[in-house]
């Protein structure tokens, strides 16, 4: 028997994370709605270009394949679009092979409202106005950053990435540095609360239920030795001994884990991430979510004390955002 949606792992998703749309979004600057709409209809049965999270949604999506009793995981479309523009979005799902059927067209305001309505753990979009909304309202969500899209379909394994404090956990430690930008006075505090759990995070439900897949994934392979695991999570951030204690402790006291965990002491995550070669890395710094070649997909959460000078200029850039998204 399926999973009802109050029990799946539900991902949201915007057509400007799902595919590229730059074309589409240049059009709509230049021609305005009116040119914007004629263009979908001359290209209806043209598909988009794999965007940034293609890739991540596609191997989140052949869990189902692998559980196909069950179905315990569903991709949501939140879109801008109206659902005559919108059209063009399903025929390209459709194109790809994506079992994605639920979706929410706004004809030109933001979806992030409907990302509870859904149950969705996460909300993707390249709209960083509409995402800031979504945090604002405390409802998971992220930033899909531009960066070359390389899809591997021989490539099996789902890898995805988290940053801890401000993204699994709040940002209670991170305040604490960020007071007074002191390393010594952070390492004190997480070491004196080190058997006390973190409170979660924006993303805290999503890692749970990634976990949980886990769990299916590790009975799946003890009935059938053959399988091979799809998804693999990892930790990585710029913690290190003895502030990593804590980090244990609150996984620990959820019951969940990673797969790998990197404790880096504030040496670039770069030098990890282009190793593991994730198909999605959340962290809720800026300045982290880069990589020397640009090469992989990276998600700005907007949480917390590390953000609090975005979310104005985020919420302005909302209001001037395309329809396209």
């Amino acid at each position: 028997m399926a999973y009802p949606i109050e029990r799946k792992l539900v991902i949201s998703v915007a057509s400007s994370a799902l595919f590229d749309l730059s074309e589409s979004h240049q059009i709509y600057l230049t021609k305005g709605v009116d040119g914007y709409r004629l263009h979908q209809e001359e290209n209806i049965d043209v598909p988009f270009p794999k965007g940034v999270a293609f890739p991540f949604i596609r191997r989140f999506l052949g869990i189902n394949k692998a559980f196909p009793k069950q179905l315990p995981v569903e991709v949501v479309l939140l879109s801008r679009n109206s659902p005559e523009t919108g059209l063009r979005v399903f025929r390209s799902i459709n194109y790809y092979g994506l079992d994605i059927s639920r979706a929410a067209f706004m004809t030109g305001r933001s979806p992030h409202e409907y990302v509870p309505a859904f149950n969705a753990s996460l909300f993707l979009s390249g709209n960083e106005g509409d995402v800031q909304q979504a945090i604002d309202a405390n409802y998971p969500a992220g930033v899909v950053l531009p960066s070359k899209v390389y899809d591997d379909e021989n490539d099996k394994e789902l890898r995805v990435a988290f940053d801890f404090d401000g993204v699994i956990a709040d940002d209670e430690a991170e305040s604490v540095y960020k007071k007074n930008n002191n390393l010594d006075e952070f390492q004190d505090h997480e070491t004196k609360k080190q058997a006390i759990p973190h409170q979660p995070g924006p993303l805290a439900d999503l890692f749970k239920k990634l976990s949980f897949m886990q769990k299916l994934e590790e009975k799946r392979k003890k009935d059938d030795p053959r399988y091979e695991k799809i998804l693999r999570i990892a930790i990585v951030t710029a913690r290190n001994a003895p502030s990593h204690e804590r980090v244990v402790t609150t996984l620990k006291e959820w019951g969940v884990s990673a797969d790998e965990s990197f404790f880096l002491g504030g040496m670039q995550k770069s030098r990890i991430l282009t190793v593991l070669k994730p198909h999605m890395f959340f962290d809720d710094q800026r300045s982290h979510l880069e990589s020397p070649a640009g090469d992989i997909p990276m998600v700005h959460v907007p949480f917390g004390v590390a953000n609090l000078n975005l979310a104005a200029h985020s919420t302005g850039a909302s209001q001037e955002a395309a329809q396209s998204t």
